[in-house]
């Protein structure tokens, strides 16, 4: 059993899965590269002068896979809760178990209607890490801002989410720094 699966391979699914594996988490993250980001030019990410979409998607990927997360590049057609978590089916039929989920599935809401999760016109209802109103459930990046997209906003809710998520299962607050 994964202890977390992400769906979405842009930018918040991305950061959420590199901050859990970095931190030694079972992550499965399920994407085919095919999000809105590669019709982006990116000018305004903090740090970095200009990336392409494209460019930006493949090191984050890359990144996300070096610090161990599972890359799946298959849909997820079907999620259900249960008891201690979720199952997520992938298109081939395959399912996967996780004690938590993260939601990051651009503007369609297929998933997080499934899930019956609340909706407001800006997008799906979260608190600030992007917990939503069913137990270890987070939605994060576009579809929690659909009219207030930018990439570096959605890769900061992946983190903020991962945070949570590594602060629940240690205790206590959990920070990600780095030393020289």
């Amino acid at each position: 059993m994964s202890t977390i699966v992400v769906i979405g391979d842009g930018p918040a699914g991305l950061s959420a899965a590199l901050f859990l594996a970095k931190n030694g988490m079972t992550v499965t993250l399920f994407g085919k590269n095919e999000t809105a980001l590669h019709y982006a030019r990116l000018f305004n990410y903090l740090g970095i002068p200009e990336i392409t979409g494209p460019e930006f998607a493949r090191v984050a990927r890359e990144q996300a896979v070096k610090f161990g997360a599972m890359l799946v590049e298959r849909k997820v057609t079907q999620v259900e809760k249960e008891a201690e978590g979720f199952i997520c089916t992938d298109e081939d039929g395959t399912t996967y178990n996780s004690r938590y989920l993260i939601l990051a599935e651009g503007k369609g809401l297929k998933l997080a209607r499934a899930l019956n999760l609340v909706e407001t016109d800006a997008g799906v209802k979260v608190d600030r890490d992007g917990r939503t109103e069913v137990e270890g459930l987070y939605a994060i990046g576009r579809m929690t801002r659909r009219t207030r997209s930018q990439a570096i906003i959605s890769a900061g809710e992946g983190a903020a989410a991962a945070l949570d998520i590594l602060s629940r299962e240690a205790g206590k607050d959990v920070n990600d720094f780095d030393s020289l």
